[in-house]
Formats: structure tokens, sequence, C-alpha cells
């Protein structure tokens, strides 16, 4: 990394942009409501799971598969949905993404009612399958967005950009919470997807005004051997992930999904090698990863979204499951987080043009580890301002890894690749969330199973293993069952608390240990048409 390195240009097609607009701020704001649609269901779910639990009478796998489930769509089909708008034009395959994304919501809120009409289908089951093909369509949408920024905003500005951006989407994600409470406490927690839809025909009419398309001038075949190869893989990858709890990581099982995963992308890296050496377009050019800030950037987003929504997930049941809040209350006790990315956000993009990513993104690593160890430390009657200052701390701390990260691997990438470059920061996103909330949620488990009997005492050897397991269960959404005597009570709040502060621990660890992979990183800029420079 001392030297400066440059990184070619494949031989691509030219860029072509097309469509109406031109002022890249305008185009900032046309595609940042089709993602604030994104980031508005992602928090209002948070909220909604707890209620859906008791209304859909779901399990803890369920509510798992609820987020799981879109986090696989998004994993598997990312970086094919950003080498789409590469090649059939951004705007086209971001539209396509807003509205599908729309409807399905729409779809999610009736999943009951589909229930009715199609025989087979749990209401539980219509959710997860919606929420699927919601992610398919999130898919599209995410790097699509990225990719018409990373067109609109020359280098210099692009930091810029990628710091507003961050503030967008923290004004979303800190309505989400409030939004979310108030429709689920005073409505239903179905009107939570129903609000998708307006903002995406908002989204709808403005990209289509607003936006300025790009895409590549000669069309290409789409490499659909790699499509198939990438899409296996990175699909045995998440599945081995979210079932490898359930299965157990030394099963036989588990043991051979991963086996799939590492033959499927040997066989897909070698493909794109052959592919290139014959003349052909590659679904990603792995020269790509010859610039080490797009590889690194890649595994920080990865570890980034470990840390943060693997812990998260559990915040929600802990505000009203055992702090006992109305979902509203629980949406304002979030808030200070979500309120502080509107102001970190920007202050994160002006830092990494000044100080560089190196130390903005160590020191962003470290004050998320201070705010991950703080939450370690909660207690079952945490106020107001202890979870406010974790949380505050939270978002000083993520948005420069989020802002940075971004920047890093769609701004290092040539011009005719920023799909592919934003398929793959998501990509990474969602396989780290993924990858945090199956391993965090094992841990919070196997740490409620060992503390739960202590905290029981000898009432614990008296309970039939059926009714243990059931208490087990129980814990893990911090939810006691009623009519049962006060010890009991108190036994699963704190087995449950034990296991949150230790997946709190496990993140805090992660970020500190992610934090030194940042020394690597260095800042690329190009112009349009020339190679990639490190340093």
């Amino acid at each position: 990394m001392a030297n400066a390195k440059a990184v070619d240009a494949p031989s691509s097609p030219e860029v072509a942009k097309t469509g109406a607009g031109g002022n890249p701020w305008l185009v900032l704001l046309a595609v940042s409501l089709g993602v604030i649609m994104v980031m508005l269901d992602g928090t209002v779910v948070g909220i909604a799971n707890p209620v859906i639990q008791v209304d859909l009478k779901a399990s803890l796998s369920d509510l798992q598969w609820v987020t799981s489930g879109y986090l696989l769509a998004l994993a598997v089909f990312l970086i094919t949905a950003g080498k789409l708008g590469d090649l059939f034009g951004h705007k086209r395959v971001f539209l396509i993404g807003v509205a599908g994304f729309a409807v399905t919501s729409v779809g999610i809120g009736l999943s009951a009612e589909l229930a009715d009409i199609i025989p087979g289908i749990t209401p539980v089951g219509a959710l997860i399958g919606l929420r699927v093909l919601q992610g398919l369509f999130g898919a599209l949408l995410q790097p699509a967005a990225l990719a018409l920024l990373r067109s609109a905003f020359p280098g210099e500005k692009l930091n810029q950009a990628m710091g507003a951006w961050g503030a967008i989407i923290g004004l979303s994600s800190a309505a989400g919470p409030i939004v979310g409470g108030v429709l689920v406490e005073k409505v239903s927690w179905e009107s939570v997807f129903f609000i998708n839809a307006p903002v995406g025909v908002v989204a709808l009419i403005l990209g289509v005004i607003l936006i300025k398309d790009s895409r590549a001038k000669t069309f290409a075949r789409i490499d659909w051997l790699g499509v198939l190869l990438l899409s296996g893989a990175m699909f045995a990858l998440v599945w081995t992930i979210i079932k490898a709890p359930e299965w157990g990581w030394g099963d036989s099982t588990t043991l051979g999904f991963l086996g799939g995963f590492a033959v499927l992308i040997g066989a897909f890296v070698l493909w794109q090698h052959l592919l290139k050496k014959r003349g052909g377009q590659p679904l990603v050019p792995l020269s790509l990863f010859a610039n080490p800030s797009i590889s690194i950037g890649t595994f920080l987003m990865m570890m980034v979204a470990f840390a943060m929504f693997g812990a998260m997930f559990f915040l929600g049941f802990f505000f009203q499951g055992v702090h006992g809040l109305t979902p509203l209350e629980a949406g304002l006790r979030m808030l200070p987080m979500s309120a502080g990315m509107i102001f970190a956000s920007p202050l994160a993009g002006m830092a990494i043009g000044k100080l560089g990513p190196k130390i903005t993104m160590a020191g962003g690593l470290l004050i998320t580890a201070c705010a991950m160890f703080l939450m370690s430390r909660l207690g079952i009657d945490a106020s107001f301002v202890d979870t406010a200052i974790p949380f505050v701390l939270l978002a000083f701390g993520l948005s420069p890894v989020f802002v940075g990260a971004t920047e890093i691997i769609v701004g290092n990438a040539p011009l005719d690749l920023s799909g592919v470059a934003g398929g793959l920061q998501q990509s990474a996103m969602q396989v780290g969330g993924a990858l945090g909330t199956a391993i965090l949620g094992a841990v919070m488990a196997g740490e409620i199973s060992d503390r739960l009997p202590g905290y029981l005492g000898p009432a614990a050897q008296a309970l039939p293993p059926e009714q243990m397991a059931g208490l087990e269960a129980a814990a893990a959404f911090g939810v006691a069952p009623p009519g049962l005597p006060e010890v009991v009570t108190n036994a699963v709040h704190n087995s449950f608390m034990d296991g949150m502060h230790l997946a709190f621990v496990v993140s805090t660890c992660v970020a500190v240990l992610t934090a030194a992979l940042t020394m690597f990183v260095k800042a690329g800029r190009k112009t349009e048409g020339a190679p990639v420079h490190v340093g």
C-alpha cells in the first residue's frame, strides 16, 4: 500500500448518459426518496416485530425469517442487479425497484387476507414470502441509486454527496421508529407497510422527471453462467448463516452448505477469469479487487453491519418486553441514534475529505466500540439518558464507517462498473447483517439457556423439560408468560439481559478488531475513463 496502485478499467463499453435532469443535487433528492422507502421499512419492522409475534403467533424463528428472508434475497441478487443497471440503465432499474418494492409492501400488509384465499399458506408464511420478493426489488433499487449518484457527482464532490446521502437516510431512520410506533399503536402493524405506497409513488414521479440515466453504450450479453454461480454461492452462504444456529455449526448439513459455497465461489472466480481471457464481459471483473481499498472497504462494510444489525435486532424486545414500553415509547427511545445520524453523516463526509478515510473510519469504529460496550452495561430499568448516550455515540461512530466504506467502494470503481460496485457494497452490508443476526442470536440463545436455570434456583429442578424449553423461548423475546410467579418473570428478564449483554460485548470486540483494518485503506480518485488510483 505504500505505492500508488493503478487499476485500469476493464475493456468495457463507454458510459452513456441520457434522460432529463442534470443537477446532481436533484438526482440525490430523487434517488433518496426511493431509498427512504427502504429505510422506513427497515426501522418500522423492528418496532412492529413484537406485535407481529403476538398477532400472528409467530415464533422467534419466524421473526428472524421476516428479517433474514429479506436479507437473503438482497444478498443473492444485489451484484446481479447492479450489473443489470450497468447494462440496461440505472434509472430504469431504479424505477422498477421502487415500483416493485411499493407493491410488495402493500401485499405484506394484506398477508392475512392473502393467506385466506391461497390454500396451504399461513399468514406468517405469506408475510415471509412477500418479504423475500420485497428483497428482490430492494436489490434492484439500492445499487442503482448509488450508481446514479456516482455518475451524477464528480469525484471531488462524492464525499459531500455521500455525507448528504447519509443525513437523508438518517432522517428517514429517525422518522421510522416514531412513525412506526404511532402506526402500530394507533392503527395496526399492517399500516407500517402500507406507508411505503405513497412514498413510492412520489419517488417514481420525481425519478422520471429528475434523474439522468447512465448505462453502457454498447450492449453486452449478460453473463448468465456467472449470475447462476454467484447467486448459488451467495444463497449457500447466507442460508448457512441463517440455519446454522438451528443445525449446529459443526453439523454435516452446515459443513455441506459451506462446502457448496466454497465450490461455487471458486467456480465463479475461475469462470470470470476465463471469460475475461476470451474477450467477454464478466459479471464481476476481478480487476476491481486489485484495488486493495475496494477489497478492504467491502470487508469493513460487512463487519460494521455484523456489529450493528446483529446487536440491534434485540433492542425492540428489550424495550417492549423487558422494559414494558409501548411501540411508540420504544420508537422514541431509539430516536437519539437515528436523529444523530442526520448530523453525523455530513460531518463524516467532511472529515473524510479533510483527514482521509483511515483516521476517520478508525475513530468511528472505536466510538462504535465504546457505544456497544455501554449498551452491554444497560440495566433492566435503564432510563432514557442511559440509552440515549450510547445511541448518540453509535450514530457518530457508524456514520464515518458507512460513508467512508461506501465512498471507497463506489468511488474507486470505474464509472461503467458503478452498478456492480454499488451491488458489492450493499451485498457486503446484507451478508454482514445476516451473519450478525444469526451468530449473535445463537450467542444470546446459548447464554439464556445457561443462565435461566440459575436464576430460577430450586424451581428449575421441578419444571419438566418442555416447560423449561417454553421459558427459554419466551426469554428470547424478553417476555415472561402471564400468570407466573414473580421469581419466574424476573428469571426470564435477567437471563434475557445476560444474553443481550453478551451480544453487545461480542459486537464491541468486532468493532475494535475491525478498526485495525482501516490502517490499510486509502482514498481513491478517478476521472471518467481514467485508471483508479489508490493513495
